[in-house]
């Protein structure tokens, strides 16, 4: 059973008083209450002060410690993912659809959608094998798995056989994505959590520029034994397998058990993140936070509007090559134009995330990022395809990049805005495993959208896109209303919102907990 840790009194933020004789303050990290608001004693103290000033040092070292040690795994892994996710799109350019897949667009769309059957179905019991289990374990068989069945893509003669490494490639990555979101929110706060998950989100825009130069590098090898795509295939899954390995071994797991923390550090880390009620003892599964998750209307409604952004994303990784491609470009040359949208996509992906952060708002960003997106599909709807000018094309391009920044900012927002907004971690990771059960079934649906025959203007794709974008709008505008609403409801039933630090009972109410203040 899942429960609150209680620090020594000495280390917890949130107890304090004044001791009128010695006028001294308690711990780091106190917060003023009702009774000490306008103590200019309180206020002034150089004590308080000098304990505040350390006590940030000693964060700021601990979480840049955090960082070197958590977020190059997430990083690299999240890389590797998107490359083996993503190269079908690279590989289709270089042969694979004609010698494969028998040279037919539904054949290579089926290939695309045998990822997603598997990424659904599996996604939320391969979050929870991340709280059943340590983080490291389970996400380093993920990516083992993953990792093996991209690689054997290589070897593939016929459909069924890449049908087949597709499907194993969904089920490993189904025990990553989420976990690793899952996993940060462990160690880092919520003030923290969005500019993190950015970060780790933000390689996938990265494996998109990488994907482009390597596909563009492999096509220029001539006079090869072996075709472009299965080199292709072999370059960007092998090394994947030592990366799963190094995972197992040295990613650190939990901060209550991690032997990376000196104990003062443990100390510290345990403190913040008891100060917003994130700390269990134990690994294992609260089958009532699962179950408070699944009849939780909220946890659809933000699924759903993932989905309708996931729709963009799909249909960016499965065709932009394609998209770009119509633009009367050779194939090596197309691969390499999509490598300043994703460029695009990483700087401001990281902005947006460290501004949402700041701001401790994630709906307001959310709806901004769909804003770009119905603008980007607008014009590749709008804007001819063929026979183009200078201005036509520039439109085009442009629209490209919108689509790719829609695509995969709001990715970190909205992870961490579900994270955010659940009670305790089991509860956390059956949300965050179903925004992809729920939330990657229109990716399904974007591996059918653009077909040979429609382009180079894709109108089908452009407009089934626009609708989604503009459904996950209004999702998310009306989301961030009833937080709000809501937040101020339980402000005024409870007298106002708890002292920070206070400790709330989400490990048997969840986030019906009084205390309880959603992320709107």
């Amino acid at each position: 059973m899942s429960r609150h840790v209680s620090l020594p009194a000495e280390d917890k933020p949130y107890e304090h008083h004044i001791d009128h004789n010695h006028e001294e303050l308690s711990a780091i990290g106190t917060r003023t209450t009702e009774n000490e608001k306008g103590s200019t004693r309180y206020a002034s103290s150089e004590i308080g002060s000098t304990f505040h000033a350390e006590n940030k040092k000693a964060e700021r070292k601990l979480l840049l410690k955090l960082d070197l040690a958590i977020l190059p795994f997430a990083v690299l892994l999240y890389l590797s993912a998107y490359l083996d996710r993503g190269n079908l799109a690279n590989a289709r350019l270089q042969g694979l659809q004609k010698e494969v897949l028998d040279n037919e667009d539904r054949n290579y769309s089926i290939a695309l959608a045998m990822f997603f059957v598997t990424y659904i179905v599996f996604s939320v019991p391969g979050t929870l094998l991340a709280r059943q289990f340590l983080p490291s374990r389970s996400i380093a068989c993920g990516a083992m798995i993953w990792s093996i069945a991209a690689t054997c893509q290589a070897a593939t003669y016929n459909k069924a056989g890449l049908f087949v490494c597709r499907l194993f490639v969904g089920v490993g990555e189904a025990m990553f994505g989420q976990a690793m979101a899952l996993h940060l929110s462990f160690w880092y706060t919520k003030t923290d959590l969005a500019k993190r998950v950015g970060l780790f989100i933000s390689a996938g825009a990265l494996a998109g520029a990488f994907g482009g130069l390597i596909s563009y590098g492999v096509t220029s090898i001539k006079n090869s034994a072996i075709p472009q795509w299965r080199i292709l295939f072999l370059i960007e899954g092998c090394p994947s397998v030592l990366l799963a390995i190094c995972t197992f071994l040295f990613m650190p797991s939990r901060p209550e058990t991690s032997r990376y923390l000196n104990e003062q550090e443990r100390t510290l880390c345990l403190t913040r993140l008891n100060a917003e009620s994130n700390v269990e003892s134990s690994t294992g599964i609260d089958w009532g936070g699962v179950r408070r998750c699944l009849l939780d209307w909220k946890t659809y409604v933000i699924s759903l509007s993932y989905s309708c952004m996931n729709l963009g994303l799909g249909s960016v990784g499965g065709f932009l090559p394609t998209i770009i491609k119509g633009f009367g470009y050779s194939n090596a040359k197309a691969q390499l134009f999509t490598v300043p949208p994703y460029a695009v996509a990483l700087v401001f992906m990281l902005l947006l995330t460290s501004f949402s952060d700041y701001k401790q708002s994630r709906g307001i960003p959310v709806a901004i990022v769909f804003i770009l997106g119905l603008v980007g599909w607008a014009v590749l709807l709008a804007v001819p395809a063929s026979h183009i000018s200078q201005a036509q094309f520039s439109g085009r391009y442009f629209a490209c990049i919108l689509v790719v920044v829609a695509g995969y900012t709001n990715i970190p927002l909205i992870i961490s805005w579900q994270a955010g907004n659940t009670g305790n971690q089991s509860q956390r990771a059956a949300s965050l495993g179903m925004l992809n059960s729920v939330g990657q079934c229109l990716s399904l649906l974007a591996a059918f959208l653009f077909p040979s025959k429609e382009g180079p203007q894709y109108r089908k794709g452009a407009s089934v896109n626009i609708a989604f974008q503009a459904l996950g709008l209004v999702f998310v505008l009306a989301m961030t209303a009833w937080y709000r609403y809501e937040n101020k409801r339980r402000d005024r039933v409870e007298g106002g919102r708890p002292p920070k630090g206070s400790h709330l009972n989400v490990a048997e109410q969840y986030d019906l907990a009084p205390g309880f203040r959603y992320v709107p």
